[in-house]
């Protein structure tokens, strides 16, 4: 193949599994939405975000409908990330306070003395110092060099300690996962691997509300559904649920950067692998290695697998924000490549489900 199609890869792993490699299970996202709904009425910041019918867009596009899941206002924090590690981290303070579930006042010192780590490229690490701040615990971020000061003053701003540690992504976690053994602290990655997967597990779940909105939001079956991913746990939830909900309706497009290709090479050799490139301006999606249980979901419940380009995610930014919606490479991303025309089977007839992840004050 050449030109945009050979930027993809059709799953040839769809509907089964990778091959299993030594003795432990492969685990898979969650699917149980209705215990993530009923956890979140406990938030007073909670509030469903809109489904927007796209028309412009979709006449542009040359296709019949295209919805947007406009995640950019999610719980005051601006991203879908809210719903992950808060989500984990509210899960937590119901535990603790079992006994006493109508003792609202007690919410915000549930999780007093207990401190989460975590590495971050981005949002995942405000959902983590929001999450621990609302519930009187500690967050310690690990932020990697490339990521630009504003972001590490926004977590400070949270109430989140920020060390920077390593040149990428995986440097940086590896700095959080050995600090947290040794401090006797809680990683809450949002990505897994052997010996590591119920945190990530938990922050997956947290993604089933974005997913059965836009099902409860929708007034029809989408043909296709454009999912970003980094390290892949929004795009393994929202692919597991509508797998669920829809069948084999939808075809499940996921997106990474050129300079990220982690999903895409380990379905292409049927194992989990690690990917090296350039830095990339989608930050939130520049991660090398995938997570173990993203990558088992969506080697059964995706279709195709699609990178991008730097300028084609620049281009598509400029396009949303003409069409008012404004948006950061890394929020845009499966839009971008439904615009780039990285699926080339989408005709007249498509009906396009794509998220919004995030607004462009994010940067």
């Amino acid at each position: 193949m050449d030109g945009a199609l050979s930027k993809t890869l059709d799953n040839m792993w769809r509907g089964g599994a990778l091959p299993v490699a030594g003795t432990e299970p492969q685990l898979y996202p969650s699917v149980a939405a209705d215990a993530v709904a009923k956890l979140l009425t406990l938030c007073p910041r909670h509030a469903i975000t809109p489904l927007i019918e796209a028309d412009e867009l979709a006449k542009k596009a040359g296709m019949a409908r295209i919805w947007i899941k406009d995640e950019r206002a999610r719980m005051g924090l601006g991203s879908f990330k809210a719903l992950g590690a808060a989500y984990c981290i509210a899960s937590a303070a119901a535990d603790a306070l079992k006994d006493k579930i109508g003792a609202s006042q007690v919410w915000e010192t549930a999780l007093h003395g207990k401190t989460y780590a975590t590495a971050s490229a981005g949002n995942h690490g405000l959902s983590v110092a929001a999450g621990a701040r609302l519930f009187g615990a500690e967050a310690v971020i690990y932020l990697s060099r490339a990521v630009p000061e504003a972001f590490a003053q926004r977590l400070r701003d949270k109430g989140a300690r920020v060390v920077r540690a390593g040149g990428d992504y995986e440097a940086s976690m590896a700095a959080a996962a050995a600090d947290a053994d040794e401090n006797g602290w809680t990683l809450l990655s949002d990505s897994s691997w052997p010996g590591y997967s119920a945190p990530a597990i938990a922050v997956m779940e947290g993604y089933l509300q974005l997913a059965a909105e836009s099902v409860a939001q929708i007034d029809g079956v989408p043909t296709h559904i454009f999912l970003q991913a980094g390290v892949g746990g929004l795009a393994a939830a929202v692919a597991a649920y509508a797998r669920q909900v829809w069948g084999n309706a939808p075809q499940i497009i996921v997106v990474e950067p050129d300079a990220a290709p982690a999903l895409i090479e380990s379905i292409r050799s049927g194992e989990l692998q690690d990917t090296q490139g350039p830095v990339s301006s989608m930050g939130r999606l520049d991660c090398k290695t995938p997570s173990m249980v993203a990558l088992n979901g969506l080697a059964r419940d995706a279709d195709v697998f699609a990178t991008i380009s730097e300028e084609e995610a620049a281009a598509g930014v400029r396009t949303l924000a003409e069409y008012g919606y404004a948006t950061t490479p890394s929020g845009g991303a499966g839009l971008a490549a439904l615009l780039a025309g990285r699926v080339k089977d989408l005709g007249p007839d498509a009906r396009v489900l794509a998220i919004l992840s995030e607004g462009p004050e994010d940067g």
